[in-house]
This record gives structure tokens, C-alpha cells and sequence, in this order.
């Protein structure tokens, strides 16, 4: 694989897209908003003089990331000569779907289309398409190029090359992957939107302070982030998204918080609006 085209250029899209370009692939980045394929190459583009001042990298490096991506509004360029498309839009299946069916169309026979979803059914997404065997999910995890994990998720009909192409391009990231059987929120989701939902809960009900709920998870647990800051970095309207998800599909134990509604209600959203269970400066 050689060409890795990347749906979406939100936070999830663009640190994929920096993972990927680090580790020698060519990489087009599409979205349909103009400035968030700017902010992309802002991104990408700082991350790398990042890595240069702490001498991960070399002068030479940072013109190769730089100059192998390509950013375009046109999906059907992103697509034509693709390898592998990973979609990195928002948690909406109706999206997801009606994307995969245009990759379906765009891309080559022999290209793997691949969403980033963290709760939902690769089945049901690659269904909609003529190639059910070529589709997967490879759930990154934020900020991609940070995080080690990636997990990798068949959809009924997911072929074992699929399966074994996927896997090796996640290594070839430096990422560890995991096999996960397809169900709701997989493992991680399932797991993450329980501990989040209840530390809401626990704020609700006046059982401690935000900043002392994050504390106890950090340092009784040895959480690296405190579940509210996760959220806020997460954007708590993505995170309503997954535990409506989530609650639909396995059932009252995923019920969001009702704190979680307000405040995506009120546009408290997280880091992304400046204030979530937490505020923000512009920094």
C-alpha cells in the first residue's frame, strides 16, 4: 500500500493523516470544508517542526511530511487512486453509510475502505456497498499520532486479507493493535463510555467536584487523563453521540447523563468551544 486517503479533516482525520505521512505514506486529506483542510495543514505542519526541536526528526523530514500530503475538496480525486480510505467523519451512520457508497463508486476495485467509527457497525456501513469483504473498522484512538493503540474491527463479511492488510499498515504506524468481534461500542467505547458517563453522574449528584473526580481516576486508578478532561478533549457532543448510540443498541446501562444533554444543550462542547466541565483560554 502506498496511498492512504483520509475522509474528514477534524481532529481524528488530520493526526491519522500526520501518522500515516510520518511513517512514508502518501497521503491526501479531503473534506468539504475549506478551512478545516487549512487547519489540517496548519496541524500537520507544526507538528512536525514539534518533532524536529525535540530532534525526533531531521530538516529532511519535515519537507517529506510537508510535501506528501495533498488537501482537496474533491472526494472522487482523494479516491481514484487510493489504497486505503479511512473515513474519520462524525459518529453518524447515516453519514458513514451514504460516504462508504460513494467510495464504493470512486475507488478502485482492490482499495480498502476502512472507518474510524469507535461504537459502530462495520457490517451495517459495508453492507451498502459491492465490496463487504474489502471494508473494516480501524479505530484510532485521539490524538492518533500519539496513542499506540489501534483496534481493528471485521464486519461479517471482512476477509482474512483484509483483515491481515489492515493490520500490517497499523503496524507499519507503530501503532498495537487488537482483533475486536463486532459488537456495540467494541471494547474500548464500551468500556471509556461507562467510566465517563459515571463520573458525570457523579458530578450531578454532588458526590465531588469535576476537578476531584478527574483527580481520584488519576491518581487512585493511574488514569493518565481524568475521565471529564477525556471528554472534553473527545468534544462532549461526540461523546452524546456514542452513548445515544451505545443506549440504543445494548440497553439502560449506556443512558447519557443527563448533565452530558445540558451541556450540549448550552453548547458547552469541550476544548473545542472553550468550555465543556472544564474552561478553556484561547491557547
Amino acid at each position: 500500500m502506498k496511498q492512504v486517503t483520509i475522509v474528514g479533516a477534524g481532529v481524528m482525520g488530520r493526526s491519522i493523516a500526520y501518522t500515516a505521512v510520518q511513517h512514508g505514506f502518501l497521503v491526501i486529506i479531503t473534506d468539504q470544508s475549506e478551512q478545516a483542510l487549512t487547519n489540517a495543514e496548519q496541524f500537520i505542519a507544526t507538528e512536525a517542526e514539534k518533532a524536529l526541536r525535540r530532534g525526533k526528526i531531521v530538516e529532511d523530514d519535515v519537507h517529506r511530511i510537508t510535501q506528501r500530503v495533498t488537501y482537496t475538496v474533491s472526494l472522487e480525486e482523494a479516491c481514484k487512486n487510493a489504497d486505503l480510505v479511512i473515513e474519520a467523519v462524525l459518529e453518524d451512520i447515516a453519514l458513514k453509510i451514504k460516504l462508504f457508497q460513494q467510495f464504493d463508486r470512486l475507488c478502485k476495485q482492490d482499495a480498502i475502505l476502512a472507518t474510524n467509527t469507535s461504537t459502530m457497525s462495520p457490517t451495517e456501513i459495508a453492507a451498502q456497498t459491492e465490496r463487504p469483504e474489502k471494508c473494516i473498522a480501524m479505530h484510532f484512538f485521539n490524538p492518533a499520532h500519539k496513542m499506540k493503540l489501534v483496534e481493528i474491527i471485521r464486519g461479517l463479511d471482512t476477509s482474512d486479507e483484509t483483515f491481515e492488510q489492515v493490520k500490517q499498515v497499523a503496524e507499519t504506524l507503530n501503532k498495537e493493535t487488537v482483533e475486536v468481534n463486532e459488537f456495540p461500542g467494541f471494547v474500548t467505547s464500551r468500556m471509556n463510555g461507562l467510566i465517563g458517563n459515571e463520573a458525570m453522574n457523579l458530578v450531578m449528584e454532588g458526590v465531588a467536584s469535576v476537578e476531584d473526580v478527574d483527580k481520584a481516576m488519576k491518581f487512585g486508578l493511574n488514569h493518565p487523563m481524568g475521565p471529564l478532561e477525556l471528554a472534553d478533549l473527545v468534544g462532549l457532543d461526540t461523546r452524546l453521540r456514542n452513548m445515544t448510540y451505545l443506549y440504543e443498541t445494548l440497553g439502560e446501562t449506556y443512558r447519557p447523563c443527563p448533565l452530558l444533554v445540558k451541556y450540549v444543550k448550552a453548547g458547552r462542547l469541550g476544548r473545542k468551544s472553550g468550555r465543556g466541565f472544564y474552561t478553556y483560554d484561547e491557547r
